[in-house]
C-alpha cells in the first residue's frame, strides 16, 4: 500500500506539529527564480531581485560544489533571516534523500528559519515513500521548534521510477504544493541520448512523406510532451500545482519562451529561471494574453452562470468554455493585483 488512507491523511503526524492544510496555495508562482546562496554577490542582490519574482528559492543541490554546501545552507538560512519577502515566497531546495548533506539540510534550516519557510523543494523523488519520509520528518521538526504553519513540499520529477509513479507522488501527503519537470536528470535516468537542459533536440524529428532526392520537410518534436502531459494531470487529479523545471541554453531565449509556452499552455503554473533573464519570459509568459482575457470575459458575461449555450463570432460556447474562461480570468485577476501595468492591459 503507498497510499495514506483518508482516515490518516489529515491527522498530524506528530504531537504538538500544526494541523494539515487543507486548501492548498492560491499564490502567484509564474517563476522559481534560483539563487546560489553559498555566493556573497548573490545575496547582496536579494533584496532587489525579491520586487521582480514571484518565488525566490535558495538551492543547495545541483550546481553547488561540494565543499560550498555548508555555505550555501548558511545563505539560505541568511536570505530568509535577512529579507522582508512581502508576497514573494521563499523555497529551498534541498539535496537529494541519499546525499550527505541531506539530514543537515532540513535539520539546520528548519528551526533556523521557522515560518519563513514556505515551501522544501525535494529533487529526485522515486515514489510515495519518499514523501512519506519528509512529511513525518517535517512534522517532528515542526513540533519540536513549535513551528505554527506547515512547511509544505514540493518534488521535482527527474527519474524513471517517479514518473512511472507521478500519480502517487502528487497524491502523497496534504503538504504538496507541486511537482516540478527535471529534464536533466531524467534524461540520465532514461538513459536519452543528450546533454541538454531542456528544451527540444534536433535529431527529435518526423520527416514528410517523399520521393526520389527531392528535400522533404522537416519537423523538431517535443521531447517532453508525454512526460509534461503525466505530470500535468497528476498534479490536477490532485488538487497541486504542475511546473515546468529548468531551461539551461541562457542565450537561446526564443527556445526558452517556447518551452515556457508549450508548459503554460499545458496547464503548468509556471517555470524555474535560473538566470534574471529569465524573469521576464517566465512573467510574460505565465500571465494570460490581454486578448485572452478580453475574450473570456465576453465568454463569462455571455453566460453569467455557466449555463446553456452562447454564439459569439460564429463559435459556440458553452459550460466547457465557461470553465476555460473562468481559470483564465481568475489568473489574470491574480496576476493585475501584483502587476498594476497587466491590471490596465487587461482593464480591470
Amino acid at each position: 500500500m503507498t497510499a495514506k488512507s483518508p482516515k490518516a491523511f489529515y491527522t498530524r503526524l506528530a504531537a504538538g506539529a500544526p494541523a494539515p492544510e487543507m486548501e492548498r496555495s492560491s499564490r502567484l508562482e509564474r517563476m522559481i527564480h534560483f539563487v546560489p546562496p553559498h555566493l556573497d554577490k548573490v545575496r547582496a542582490k536579494v533584496a532587489d531581485t525579491l520586487g521582480q519574482v514571484d518565488v525566490l528559492l535558495a538551492n543547495l543541490e545541483d550546481a553547488i560544489p561540494f565543499d560550498q554546501k555548508a555555505a550555501a545552507r548558511a545563505g539560505a538560512i541568511a536570505i530568509g533571516r535577512d529579507n522582508a519577502f512581502g508576497e514573494t515566497a521563499y523555497w529551498v531546495r534541498v539535496n537529494a534523500l541519499n546525499s550527505p548533506w541531506h539530514l543537515d539540510d532540513l535539520l539546520e534550516i528548519v528551526p533556523a528559519l521557522r515560518e519563513r519557510l514556505d515551501v522544501l523543494m525535494a529533487p529526485k523523488i522515486e515514489g510515495p515513500w519518499d514523501i512519506h519520509y519528509l512529511d513525518q520528518l517535517l512534522a517532528c521538526l515542526e513540533s519540536k521548534h513549535a513551528i505554527k504553519k506547515p512547511i509544505q513540499l514540493h518534488a521535482i520529477l527527474e527519474t524513471a521510477q517517479g514518473v512511472a509513479l507521478v500519480e502517487e507522488i502528487a497524491a502523497a501527503s496534504p503538504r504538496m504544493q507541486g511537482i516540478s519537470l527535471g529534464p536533466a536528470d531524467l534524461a540520465a535516468s532514461r538513459g536519452m541520448k543528450t546533454t541538454r537542459v531542456g528544451g527540444g533536440h534536433p535529431d527529435y524529428a518526423v520527416l514528410a512523406d517523399g520521393e526520389g532526392e527531392a528535400p522533404r520537410a522537416r519537423v523538431q518534436q517535443d521531447l517532453w510532451h508525454y512526460t509534461l502531459a503525466k505530470m500535468v494531470d497528476a498534479c490536477m487529479a490532485a488538487g497541486i500545482k504542475a511546473f515546468y523545471g529548468p531551461f539551461g541554453d541562457i542565450a537561446d531565449s526564443a527556445a526558452c519562451e517556447q518551452q515556457f509556452k508549450n508548459a503554460y499552455l499545458m496547464g503548468c503554473a509556471g517555470a524555474w529561471s535560473l538566470h534574471p533573464s529569465q524573469i521576464e519570459i517566465a512573467k510574460r509568459v505565465f500571465s494570460p494574453d490581454p486578448a485572452e482575457v478580453a475574450m473570456a470575459l465576453r465568454i463569462l458575461a455571455a453566460m453569467p452562470d455557466g449555463g446553456g449555450v452562447a454564439m459569439l463570432d460564429g463559435k459556440m460556447q458553452d459550460d466547457a468554455t465557461w470553465k476555460q474562461a473562468k481559470g483564465i480570468v481568475d489568473l489574470a485577476r491574480k496576476v493585475a493585483a501584483k502587476d498594476l501595468a497587466m491590471a490596465a492591459r487587461y482593464g480591470f
